[in-house]
């Protein structure tokens, strides 16, 4: 009995002394810091940081406050078993190495590399980069460490892919703490992360040990996991399938054994589906990019159709007449004007880049990609803007498919046939209707659609696609109903109303309604594209400006020192301002060379990164069918200060 009180009054005192030694440090996180990155700063472990900030395991913000456990980092000061003292390892990272290879070589797994160097989950691999290489005998402590048990609470659209990912364990640890998730993941269900799941215990048990109460949480069917076959392309990397399919390199390793001998062009995979991925869009990041350092020089061809070999033999005046006339020439040279502006522009941020520009001498549906091919080496480019024709584009990433080399179709605003490396630069017309509904979905507006008889066809898209909206009423002889459309606004929400006509008459109906109820409705004018009778003077300006007009647009009127700085070196260049296809040809080259300066794929930045340039925005998503398409919308309206801005 003796025995059994001293005992219990050692711990009790051992355990009150640990608590006494444990201290709180605050911390304020940095800009695009991660909680693996603020523990391995502090020594602790990633679980230490969500036990006392619960709210980080949903992301963290900047500047925002963490809370740290400041003995955590004295553990290892503890006396240890005897343990023979090692040199620490360096490597040198080589031309084409990969940390699978480098992990592989020194018998380290992925997480101790990345703990030994940190700058490896910012900045990536890079050659020449000194690694610390961790040693396989590292000392370990006999302190017992008391276990933290952490849970995590399923939510909509989650995968065990994604879980596991988040607190850096695989899929099978994560099934062997919670079996019954093996054949189905159910949203709101409470799943054992670290530690021990407790048992609930009757009343009478000692007052330390604490029974969890476990709440019914209402179950959500989710469907099962489903796996698809894919076919590595041509410079596809672990990063690059990473980012695919949301997994880390150790699972898609697990998947996939035969990836321990590394990623290889026509390997056949085992990879989730589509409808278990993770919408990958909406991690993208809107980014400023910067040259990154790298030893690889990239090549970057444009195929611009100056079409001079029909043209040769002309004469100087037959030139000059060609120069007034000729449209298309005028449109190609623009573009090129702009070009040169952003390799120049390019040169002067430290971008070191081979630019080859070839004559791609195209019509709309023949051009001399195909020789342009079979006589340079285009399949080593790193990337190929152009040509102009939709037809002549895909000809081009047809014949570049193989080797994987992404083409980028400048102008073009054709949707075209699905090509896996072809990207459309040039936002759809379908893209910004729906990213329109999108955003007025998002404020929770009430929505109206005043659509003319003739405009049968956005009628038919709206009662397909935007089932939410509602139709004004028309009067008998075709005008808006205006006691009809009045009864279907509401109040305390902002009334969007869509103007789908080309009438005068029924434009200046649905806007004096709107003004009149002013004063006890929030309204706000739509329109999904271009409206010459708006630009009229029968339409009131004014008016225009009270009910802040709004519009999707694929370009913005940018006013920022940047842009102004890019007019006033292009006017003292070329004595004149340039054209929007001037702009067009800074925007993509410009964009085309800063996602190539990266020490990413072209791909991977396109699939994690938005840009912005000059007038346009540049934010590819994947389409089901393949290949990329441009959603860089801006939603812009007329302010009463006579100004267009963006809303946000």
């Amino acid at each position: 009995m003796n025995y059994f009180f001293v005992t219990i009054c050692t711990v009790f005192f051992s355990l009150t002394s640990i608590a006494a030694q444990e201290k709180i440090d605050k911390y304020i996180v940095g800009k695009g810091e991660t909680v693996n990155q603020i523990a391995q700063k502090f020594n602790i472990t990633p679980y230490d940081i969500y036990k006392l900030n619960p709210d980080a395991q949903k992301g963290l913000k900047p500047n925002s406050v963490l809370l740290i456990p400041k003995s955590k980092g004295k553990i290892a000061e503890q006396p240890v078993k005897s343990a023979a003292k090692q040199q620490p390892k360096t490597h040198e990272v080589l031309a084409k190495e990969t940390l699978f290879g480098i992990e592989k070589k020194y018998d380290v797994t992925d997480a101790d590399l990345k703990k030994a160097n940190p700058d490896l989950e910012k900045l990536g691999l890079q050659v020449g980069q000194i690694l610390n290489i961790p040693s396989k005998n590292s000392p370990k402590t006999n302190v017992a460490v008391k276990s933290t048990v952490i849970y995590h609470t399923v939510l909509p659209k989650e995968t065990k892919f994604s879980i596991a990912k988040k607190y850096d364990i695989t899929v099978a640890e994560l099934e062997q703490k919670n079996p019954e998730i093996v054949t189905n993941l159910t949203v709101g269900y409470e799943l054992l992360i670290k530690g021990t799941r407790p048992k609930i215990v009757s009343k009478t048990a000692v007052a330390e040990t604490k029974a969890v109460p476990v709440k019914p949480i209402p179950v959500v069917k989710s469907e099962p996991v489903s796996y698809i076959d894919y076919t590595v392309k041509a410079k596809e990397t672990f990063y690059s399938l990473s980012k695919q399919y949301g997994l880390t390199q150790q699972q898609l390793i697990e998947l996939n054994p035969a990836l321990s001998s590394g990623v290889q062009e026509g390997m056949v995979l085992k990879v989730p589906s589509k409808s278990n991925q993770i919408a990958s869009n909406s991690a993208k990041q809107n980014v400023v990019l910067t040259k990154k350092n790298s030893n690889d020089k990239k090549t970057l061809v444009l195929l611009l159709p100056f079409n001079i070999a029909k043209n040769g033999g002309d004469t100087i005046s037959s030139n000059v007449s060609r120069l007034n006339n000729d449209k298309f020439l005028n449109m190609t040279l623009d573009f090129y004007s702009g070009a040169l502006m952003a390799i120049d522009s390019a040169k002067q941020v430290g971008v070191s880049m081979d630019v080859k520009i070839f004559d791609s001498n195209e019509a709309k549906t023949t051009s001399n990609a195909a020789a342009i091919f079979s006589a340079n080496d285009l399949a080593s480019a790193d990337a190929v803007v152009g040509p102009f024709y939709q037809s002549n584009v895909e000809k081009m990433a047809n014949l570049l498919e193989q080797s994987n080399v992404p083409v980028i179709s400048p102008l073009s605003k054709d949707a075209g046939n699905p090509t896996p490396n072809l990207y459309q630069s040039i936002v759809p017309v379908p893209v910004l209707k729906s990213v329109m509904f999108d955003f007025m979905n998002a404020k929770q507006g009430n929505i109206i659609a005043v659509i003319d008889k003739k405009r049968e066809t956005i009628r038919k898209y709206i009662l397909e696609n935007q089932k939410k909206v509602k139709i004004a009423p028309l009067s008998e002889t075709g005008g808006l109903n205006v006691e009809g459309f009045k009864s279907q606004l509401v109040k305390d929400r902002m009334n969007y109303v869509i103007l789908e006509t080309g009438n005068t008459g029924m434009i200046k109906y649905t806007i004096n309604a709107m003004v009149s109820v002013m004063a006890s409705y929030q309204v706000q004018l739509v329109i999904l594209e271009p409206n010459e009778t708006l630009d009229t003077d029968e339409i009131s300006f004014e008016d225009l400006t009270k009910l802040h007009l709004m519009y999707p647009s694929a370009t913005r009127e940018n006013n920022s020192p940047e842009a102004q700085m890019f007019m006033q070196s292009y006017r003292k260049k070329n004595k004149v301002n340039p054209s929007t296809f001037a702009i067009r040809g800074f925007d993509i080259t410009f964009d085309t060379m800063m996602r190539l300066s990266q020490d990413k794929t072209y791909q991977e930045t396109a699939e994690t990164m938005i840009t912005e340039q000059v007038e346009s925005k540049f934010e590819y998503h994947k389409k089901e069918e393949g290949g990329y398409v441009n959603k860089g919308v801006y939603i812009l309206y007329y302010d009463t200060d006579l100004t267009v801005k963006e809303a946000k």
